[in-house]
């Protein structure tokens, strides 16, 4: 495609990549921990890191992501001998983020500030790691949640939900979705090209891993009650809506492709049902009231298909999903010029119906007319100019996503 929006993503995709391989000659591991306002628990969790790092002989380091702390989280990190990067933009992916591109080690191994992880337990995500996986996530479920570590509604419903939606849309091997605690090696980091700031940092990183087919594997961690005096930055209904919606961007064939290709069908199955003449089915008639109906149902499916085609094109050009290789043979097929044809063709049936109906009308000395058999022709007419136009006009706006431009 060769725009520039494209360049620009591999632009930066070749910087981070060249930081990544910077970053892995200085140290192996680099325990990363968000912070914010978390002076309370920050301590315990520095010990706790240097302590593991010392235990079992690993050149590495403990870094501190203060995302703009009032409470001096940032002086006493430095005391109690950790390494601290200020991060500008606020959000617990934008800590992440910079707080990783700032690690020194070849591997890093994230986990939350407020003591509900245990960071001199590592060994399971180290010895992942050293096997060459890309991703190492804990699993709470799996090796622990002490009581009053978790709220019910996270525990039974937020969590196992996000989770099977997770793994049901795009297969992810990962059985605890939004664990707070996981492992990456700085290569694999650089390649997903993480973008969102916010709590959807958690799926963006195991939505990418998988579409990239990154080596994905899971740890057992026990998950603690937090040892703060105040209520958690976690909102559970507004982030696990952001999870989902979040999610269903990221998987453009279920949230438009699949529901617009089902009422199509639908629609396609019940008009050609019903054009010849009224069906009865038991006691039930369906008649042109019905075929009103399964127009409009063709024609929101054919709304969903295009937009299906218009977020792929464009997530892909932003960098916001992985290159496909599909992508560019998709542009060589629907292409400006064959989506201008069948548009037109599509457009000229519908107005040869409409004129046919016209000119009935006509014969009739433009009088009044049986309804129910006009509407047989008038339904598909308008439905055919609908799609016609709609077709000129994605085609147009697709071939703009393909269009290359000078930078």
């Amino acid at each position: 495609m060769g725009g520039p929006a494209e360049r620009e993503v591999e632009d930066r995709r070749e910087a981070s990549t060249e930081h990544g391989r910077e970053a892995a000659a200085t140290v192996e591991l680099t325990i990363l921990m968000p912070c914010l306002n978390e002076a309370r628990t920050l301590e315990p969790c520095i010990r706790k890191g240097l302590e593991f790092l010392a235990r079992h002989g690993v050149d590495g380091e403990v870094l501190v992501a203060d995302n703009g702390s009032t409470d001096g989280s940032q002086e006493l990190a430095r005391r109690a001998g950790a390494r601290v990067v200020d991060v500008a933009v606020r959000g617990y992916g934008a800590a992440l983020y910079h707080g990783a591109r700032s690690a020194r080690g070849r591997y890093i191994v994230m986990g939350d500030s407020d003591d509900s992880y245990d960071f001199s337990r590592l060994d399971g995500f180290l010895a992942r790691l050293r096997a060459g996986d890309d991703l190492v996530m804990g699993n709470r479920f799996q090796g622990g949640i002490m009581p009053g570590a978790m709220p019910w509604k996270n525990r039974y419903l937020g969590n196992p939900v996000l989770s099977f939606i997770g793994k049901a849309l795009f297969r992810a091997p990962v059985g605890d979705f939004h664990c707070g605690q996981r492992g990456f090696s700085s290569e694999a980091f650089a390649r997903m090209d993480l973008r969102t700031t916010g709590m959807e940092f958690a799926s963006e990183m195991v939505i990418k891993a998988t579409l990239m087919q990154m080596r994905i594997s899971e740890v057992p961690v026990v998950l603690h009650k937090d040892g703060r005096d105040r209520a958690p930055h976690l909102r559970p209904w507004r982030d696990g809506w952001r999870h989902l919606r979040f999610m269903l961007l990221y998987s453009p064939r279920w949230l438009f492709l699949y529901p617009g290709l089902a009422f199509v069908a639908l629609g396609l199955l019940v008009g050609l049902s019903i054009l010849p003449g009224p069906v009865v089915v038991g006691r039930v008639g369906f008649d042109v009231h019905s075929l009103l109906f399964a127009s409009m149902a063709v024609v929101l499916g054919f709304q969903g298909v295009a937009f299906w085609f218009l977020v792929r094109a464009f997530a892909f050009n932003e960098g916001l999903l992985p290159r496909s290789v599909s992508l560019p043979a998709l542009f060589r097929h629907v292409t400006l010029e064959t989506g201008l044809l069948s548009g037109f063709m599509t457009l000229t049936v519908g107005l040869g119906i409409a004129s046919w109906a016209i000119w009935d009308w006509g014969r009739s000395g433009f009088g009044s007319l049986d309804p129910r058999e006009t509407l047989r022709v008038v339904i598909p007419a308008t439905t055919a100019i609908a799609l016609g136009v709609e077709a000129l006009l994605m085609s147009v706006l697709f071939s703009m996503f393909g269009l290359a431009r000078r930078g």
